[in-house]
């Protein structure tokens, strides 16, 4: 592909830019903070470029995308807090949803007004949804759910969330022609949630019950038994669009502060080894993206390309976390004797542990090999019984 910028494309970046200008980002990242960056964003029509104009985005091409992307992360700004709703929800919505369904949901995604969770995994069927046991049955003209969902971000802020639920169907046989893809009011009587805490102390996960919760005949997206073609749409995006893109620069800023750092301390043989590792492979990042993006350009799904995308980041953000507590030597193991808990977590130390969930969340890296080999390389699959966990 191309790596220049068209005359469009330079002056999408120069009003972004001179938006960025006149409304600086704050400084705080908590989640009040991004309800009302997004808001801020939606005034001036720059939520999601990559939307349709018609539905509230400025009908962006792919590259216009990946400059709002780069140019948000530079510009240090705290994520949008609707993140599930701009980039999962909507996406597919636009795919799969009836019109109604987008004129009702699409709006108050891009303002805020509603903000989404994602509800696919359980406790037994992480990595391996077509495992999953939440149950909707027909009833009357809607669905009761019931089951248990679990690691689901921003469940306590939740007005709806996208479920995936088991299905009654003709055929048994197929684990996956079971699954239907819905929308839960996570308002409605029957849902409970519990905030998980994690390692770094604060409680960003939670479980979610569900307990004979009504779904309306409104809530099904596509069609019944589908929900396994529609959840991959939304895995596409998770895992080979937008998060990949904002990490990248993220990464790479990160990447060129140690690399700053390191030129001004005494660094042994092994380690400077480990610092030019963590360049190769941000460089590596870099063009995976490129190709993703070449693939959207001519049309196609991210598809099963987005796990190679997902698995080198999982490996970079942890291998450059890793260099940069050998790079801090004593101060870091000092850090972490001083105790760690949330906000008064040394930084280095809190997005150390933060990228130890990076090998599990979007799909695990063991899933992503699996879908490498099997889908991308096409070696065999592995009998049922000896699979580590499925695919999702």
């Amino acid at each position: 592909m191309d790596l220049g910028l068209t005359a469009d494309e330079e002056e999408f970046r120069t009003e972004l830019r001179d938006f960025l200008r006149a409304n600086p980002p704050p400084p705080d990242t908590g989640f009040p903070a991004q309800r009302a960056w997004q808001q801020t964003l939606f005034e001036g029509g720059w939520v999601a470029p990559h939307w349709p104009a018609s539905l509230g985005g400025r009908s962006a091409g792919f590259m216009q995308y990946a400059i709002y992307v780069e140019e948000l992360a530079r510009a240090r700004a705290p994520q949008p807090a609707n993140r599930v709703g701009i980039n999962l929800a909507g996406p597919t919505l636009l795919s799969h949803g009836t019109v109604e369904q987008q004129r009702r949901f699409l709006s108050p995604i891009l303002s805020a007004e509603d903000i989404w969770c994602q509800l696919f995994s359980e406790p037994d069927a992480g990595s391996d949804l077509g495992s999953l046991r939440t149950r909707a049955m027909p009833d009357g003209e809607g669905w009761r759910v019931s089951g248990q969902k679990v690691w689901t971000s921003y469940a306590t802020e939740a007005r709806y969330g996208i479920l995936l639920a088991r299905t009654p169907a003709s055929d048994e046989s197929g684990r996956h022609s079971r699954i239907s893809y819905f929308v839960c009011d996570m308002k409605s009587p029957g849902v409970e949630i519990r905030p998980l805490r994690q390692i770094t102390g604060e409680c960003e996960f939670n479980e979610v019950f569900l307990s004979e919760v009504w779904l309306g005949p409104d809530s099904l997206v596509g069609a019944l038994g589908d929900g396994w073609r529609v959840a991959n749409t939304t895995l596409a995006h998770e895992r080979g669009t937008a998060f990949p893109l904002k990490e990248q620069v993220v990464q790479r800023i990160f990447l060129d502060r140690m690399l700053d750092d390191a030129r001004h301390m005494p660094v042994d043989p092994p380690l400077r080894d480990e610092l030019a590792r963590c360049y190769v492979e941000a460089e590596i990042f870099r063009f995976l993206n490129l190709g993703t993006l070449t693939r959207l350009s001519r049309g196609e799904e991210p598809g099963a390309e987005s796990s190679l995308v997902k698995l080198h980041w999982s490996l970079l953000s942890q291998h450059l976390h890793e260099t940069e507590i050998a790079l801090d030597g004593a101060s870091a193991i000092a850090s972490l004797r001083d105790g760690r808990g949330g906000a008064s977590s040394p930084p280095a130390w809190r997005e150390f542990l933060w990228s130890r969930a990076a090998s599990i969340a979007g799909g695990t890296s063991e899933i992503q090999r699996n879908i490498i080999g099997e889908r991308i390389l096409g070696l065999p699959r592995e009998p049922r019984a000896e699979r580590d966990l499925g695919q999702s």
